[in-house]
């Protein structure tokens, strides 16, 4: 326990932002109002890095002051204000401004003013309810602003594609101290939707994108309709840009009828990509991967990949078809080549895949799957205690979901993410058996202040491997095993868990993991973390909690553009016999 406190004790030390001198507020707020007035006023008058050095400094820092008050003020519903700039005594005064910031006006009922001919009577009601300016609340500025963009956007997603704002009339009535919005709006017509007109010189099939569109024509327009024709486009990661937009009235076609215009940047056709990995006992880890794009002049994607590293060597290749046989699925078919040296077990095989993967809403994935492997295993058994080879086919059916409603894919600073997997398989060969093996992940993330400096972060994954028989009839690669970089740091991979008498790491069929960070932007592109990870992998079916390893340590992030760089160094809480008491990790991407 002293080794936990002292690792979340070092943490917060390292994570604590470095206090610096505080900075002074241009001008001090001066008057009786409310304290949300006052903390919104404070906050636009700002502050400075250094003091006041002379009387003119100190006026014009007033005066300014002043003028943003008063901008302040009216933006808020006040109109019948006092605000007067003062700086105080001596050579370097300190400057002032003294509000009385008088009765804060109220809206009176708003008004929309159609120019040229209204909408339908429907969708006319739908933008008066959308403006949501309620009598008698305060009448703020902002408000207002909003109000007529809401009344826009109702337009707009009923159709009214050209509808837009003129300039809006306020009356501010000093008598009844209201304030009173007309809204003049130009709503035009309803537009019907055409085809596409798809221009660019790449490789891609114009008929092939046609084919995406979401809409039949004659169909009424619906931004929501052009914004997913744009995210099918988008989907399969081979365009450098994707510019979709509703064609001008001036190309409507006779029957009214408006095409919607994509322009599509195609990326370079080939790309080489490399990254590695480290960590203690795992050591470096290499990959490689040449992508070949539109081939086929669909948005397909031909992979080759190789990975060597000391316990994971594989090579293979895959074929992506984007929006195969329907829009938003897509059909992977690939192969590989496998050699895997662990404490558990030793591994030879080659394997074939076939998954279709459906996309629901932005970040919604169902996938449905089949895939056939022959490997060669040695492993250790309970019974014998000695090397036991075994041939092996496995045929598996595999279905998974995957919701990402978080605001990065490598860096997430908010939201959540929650995916499940079942995978039904029948073993061949050395040992014939069913069993269903399941597993989900869900984690979170808490931004702890505005700006999302510092991110509260955690993960937790569960697993279990249901079937007749003890563990040993499961092969000991697809069994369960937790410890290492993207598990539980501070122990080597495969290090959580049950052993043999021998030390071999024995693996489970019920399996735990749990994470959390702190994570801190310090400054630029560099940031902090502090975590604590958990986990424990059992002989029964479900997960029991009952021998949880735990450990603790400090990152380091180094963020680029596409995500960061990540550097952990961490430690079991209670030290395991033969086990390192420091591990290091080095990747791309968080954690979790």
């Amino acid at each position: 326990m002293g080794r936990l406190v002292l690792a979340v004790a070092a943490s917060a030390a390292i994570i604590a932002p470095t206090v610096a001198f505080a900075d002074q507020p241009r001008a001090v707020v001066e008057g009786e109002m409310d304290h949300a007035l006052r903390a919104l006023l404070v906050s636009e008058i700002g502050q400075s890095e250094r003091p006041v050095d002379n009387r003119f400094e100190a006026r014009r820092r007033a005066r300014d002051a002043a003028e943003t008050s008063v901008s302040v003020l009216r933006s808020e519903g006040y109109y019948e204000y006092d605000v007067r700039p003062e700086v105080g005594e001596g050579d370097a005064p300190t400057p002032r401004v003294v509000i009385t910031p008088g009765p804060q006006f109220t809206l009176a009922a708003p008004k929309i003013d159609w120019s040229g001919k209204p909408p339908a009577a429907g969708v006319e009601a739908a933008a008066a309810k959308a403006m949501r300016l309620q009598v008698g609340r305060p009448g703020r500025a902002a408000d207002v602003v909003s109000a007529e963009g809401r009344i826009v956007s109702a337009l707009d997603q009923a159709g009214y594609a050209d509808a837009k704002a003129e300039p809006r009339r306020v009356i501010v009535d000093h008598a009844t101290r209201t304030v009173q919005p007309t809204f003049h709006i130009a709503a035009g017509g309803q537009v019907r939707l055409d085809g596409l007109q798809v221009s660019g010189d790449g490789r891609t099939n114009p008929r092939w994108v046609e084919k995406l569109a979401p809409w039949r024509s004659g169909q009424t327009y619906s931004p929501e309709l052009v914004a997913e024709l744009e995210r099918r486009l988008l989907d399969p990661g081979v365009f450098d840009s994707v510019t979709v937009s509703l064609a001008p009235p001036a190309k409507a076609t006779p029957d009214g009828l408006r095409p919607v215009m994509v322009s599509l940047a195609e990326r370079k056709p080939r790309t080489i990509e490399a990254g590695a990995s480290y960590a203690s006992e795992e050591g470096f880890g290499l990959d490689l991967r040449w992508t070949r794009y539109n081939s086929l002049r669909r948005a397909d994607t031909l992979t080759l990949y190789g990975r060597l590293s000391g316990i994971d060597s594989r090579a293979g290749g895959s074929l992506a078809l984007p929006h195969w046989r329907r829009p938003a699925q897509t059909l992977t078919l690939g192969a590989e080549a496998y050699n895997e040296n662990t404490k558990a077990y030793d591994q030879t095989g080659v394997g074939a895949r076939a998954d279709i993967q459906r996309r629901y809403g932005r970040t919604s994935y169902v996938s449905l799957g089949v895939s056939a492997d022959y490997s060669q295993t040695d492993e250790v058994t309970v019974r014998t205690l000695t090397p036991l080879g075994r041939n092996i086919g496995t045929f598996a059916l595999h279905g998974s979901f995957y919701l990402d409603r978080s605001d990065d894919a490598l860096d997430p600073k908010r939201g959540w993410r929650l995916s499940g997997t079942g995978d039904p398989t029948f073993l061949t060969g050395d040992g014939t058996m069913p069993y269903l093996r399941l597993q989900t992940q869900v984690s979170a993330y808490l931004p702890l202040d505005r700006s999302a400096r510092t991110v509260l972060a955690g993960r937790a994954r569960v697993g279990t491997i249901l079937h007749d028989g003890t563990v040993d009839d499961i092969p000991a690669p697809q069994r369960f095993y937790a410890g290492g970089g993207g598990s539980v740091r501070g122990f080597a991979y495969q290090a959580v868990g049950p052993r043999l008498e021998d030390g071999t790491p024995e693996g489970g069929i019920s399996l735990f993991e749990g994470s959390i960070e702190v994570r801190h932007r310090v400054r630029g592109p560099w940031g902090v973390v502090a975590f604590v990870d958990a986990g424990d992998v059992g002989l029964e079916r479900y997960p029991e909690f009952k021998n949880l390893s735990v450990g603790a340590g400090l990152g380091v992030r180094y963020n680029l553009p596409f995500g960061p760089i990540r550097f952990d160094i961490a430690t079991p809480v209670a030290k395991r016999r033969g086990g390192s008491p420091i591990q290091v990790y080095v990747s791309i991407g968080q954690s979790f």
